[in-house]
């Protein structure tokens, strides 16, 4: 890929997640404070994108912090990273299937959201160029679809700018924070640029130019529409709506677009899911290699280059969640696991030369406080199983190294 299709990967990986799923929980802790918490969100995003570039041009390797902090802070942290990513997107990815499944069938919508995952996988399995050209398509669909938003949200008679007021929210600070966390999960996308480091043409100089270029297009994005739907129809009626854009549309005079907005939801949940689960299956490749998951999904299809039985396996978790799990659940689950990995690629970066002001020690360790600040922030029903799970993958991984060697000292005793 070249930097074109770099930024296509890193837009198509955010644009969807957040405008669809994560406004009305973060409504919900702070009110239009949620206007401050993206801004929050934007900061740990910007830091965590100057970190992932300058890692990604010295390990220019599928992976991401699974591989940066394996490298500079130690093969433990490496794990602990990679469990992060793996578990966290996971989550997200059974996040928007359910989101996908809302505007597709209100009333049943766990089963197209499984149909959804088991399509989007199949997509994969056919290799990076078909994923890449799909992309495109759905994200040319999102964007018309959220400047339609825009529009009859704003446009519809029904817009008060008075809504916006007052932005501290009913929260305080800490549900700004909290909100921020919601919000973060919208921003993640750009990692899929990093995972992506041996299919991208000159990664030294493609990755640290697209991953910036794709944060501030989403950024704006999602300021506008965050701006439209709260002047539209205010906080508290976006933090009980499971459909906040398509119910901010249709209490304007311009209503006739909501079906627009519904179609636009469900092209961008699978954009979103088509990112994720490739950014998940070569995660869980790299992983495997190195012995921290089964090697078994250490396997890369020799015709297509792609890890198929990460990818498979990937999908199978994901519609085993859809099936059990609750949207905000999800959501809050995931946020919590992707601030911790970030703060891990975060630490890494610190351990590199000074490097420039913009993207040099201030800036990893300014990313790191505020993914751990903000993580645990978050709701405790999402933080202590989030930190539950990386308890049980240490104690995973104990085992299993501990098992070679007891079996070697069995064979050698008499």
């Amino acid at each position: 890929m070249g930097l074109g299709d770099a930024v296509v990967m890193g837009l198509g990986g955010m644009l969807g997640a957040g405008v669809f799923a994560a406004f009305a929980p973060a409504s919900a802790a702070a009110g239009s404070g949620l206007l401050a918490g993206l801004g929050v969100a934007a900061v740990i995003a910007y830091c965590n994108a100057m970190c992932s570039a300058r890692l990604a041009a010295r390990y220019p390797e599928s992976g991401g912090a699974y591989v940066y902090a394996g490298r500079r802070l130690g093969p433990w942290w490496g794990y602990l990273a990679g469990s992060c990513f793996v578990v966290g997107k996971l989550a997200s990815c059974a996040a928007i299937a359910l989101v996908f499944g809302a505007y597709v069938l209100p009333d049943a919508p766990r089963w197209p959201a499984i149909v959804a995952v088991i399509a989007v996988a199949a997509l994969n399995d056919r290799g990076l160029a078909k994923t890449l050209t799909a992309t495109r398509v759905i994200l040319a669909v999102v964007v018309a679809a959220l400047a339609a938003v825009v529009v009859g949200a704003v446009v519809g008679g029904g817009a008060d700018a008075d809504r916006l007021l007052p932005i501290a929210g009913s929260g305080g600070v800490r549900g700004i924070l909290e909100a921020a966390g919601f919000l973060f999960f919208a921003f993640a996308g750009y990692a899929r640029v990093a995972t992506l480091g041996e299919e991208v043409r000159d990664p030294r100089r493609t990755i640290p130019r697209a991953i910036p270029v794709a944060l501030v297009g989403a950024l704006v994005v999602y300021a506008l529409v965050a701006v439209a739907i709260l002047v539209a129809i205010g906080a508290p009626a976006i933090a009980v709506s499971d459909q906040p854009l398509a119910a901010a549309v249709a209490a304007g005079g311009l209503s006739q677009l909501e079906p627009l907005v519904r179609v636009g939801a469900a092209v961008a949940c699978l954009g979103v899911l088509v990112s994720l689960l490739a950014g998940v299956a070569r995660t869980a490749f790299a992983m495997a290699a190195r012995g921290d998951l089964p090697r078994t999904l250490a396997v890369i299809d020799p015709a297509k280059a792609i890890p198929r039985r990460a990818g498979w396996a990937a999908a199978a978790v994901v519609v085993a969640v859809v099936s059990t799990a609750d949207l905000r659940d999800a959501i809050g689950w995931s946020s919590v696991l992707v601030l911790l990995y970030y703060a891990l690629g975060d630490g890494s970066a610190l351990t590199l030369g000074r490097g420039r002001w913009w993207a040099g020690r201030g800036v990893a360790a300014l990313g790191v406080a505020l993914c751990i600040v903000v993580a645990t922030a978050l709701p405790q029903e999402y933080f202590v199983p989030a930190v539950g799970v990386l308890i049980v993958a240490v104690v995973s991984r104990f085992t299993r190294r501990r098992r070679p060697a007891r079996r070697s000292a069995g064979r050698g005793s008499p």
